[in-house]
């Protein structure tokens, strides 16, 4: 989820302000990981680094967050199945015409 939120930033016009609790303990773990620069409030539990925070603002995405940002992408099915049934319906037709075309001309030419 963090990913998200990272991308989410990096797509943002900042600095950038969170005020719900969770996405301020997901900047808190991006400010940690050393991938964004933000002003986070100290964490009231510090065992479990979260609890109730007023607000985040994150100043900056760091390099390092720019390259992680970069590198990470969601898998992708790239299979025949994953096709929309209409488009492979369609690319099926194109081929076997375009094969029947050139057939057909093939033998035009020779007469």
């Amino acid at each position: 989820m963090s990913m998200k939120l990272l991308r989410q930033i990096a797509a943002s016009r900042l600095p950038i302000t969170f005020y719900r609790p969770d996405d301020v303990d997901e900047v808190r773990v991006l400010c940690s990981a050393g991938m964004v620069i933000a002003i986070v409030p100290a964490a009231s539990d510090p065992l479990l680094l979260s609890g109730k925070a007023p607000a985040a603002q994150v100043l900056a995405v760091t390099q390092k967050g720019l390259e992680d940002l970069a590198d990470f992408s969601y898998p992708t099915v790239t299979s025949e199945a994953s096709k929309p049934w209409l488009s492979a319906r369609i690319a099926n037709l194109v081929s076997a015409f375009g094969t029947h075309r050139h057939t057909s001309s093939a033998g035009a030419a020779k007469l």
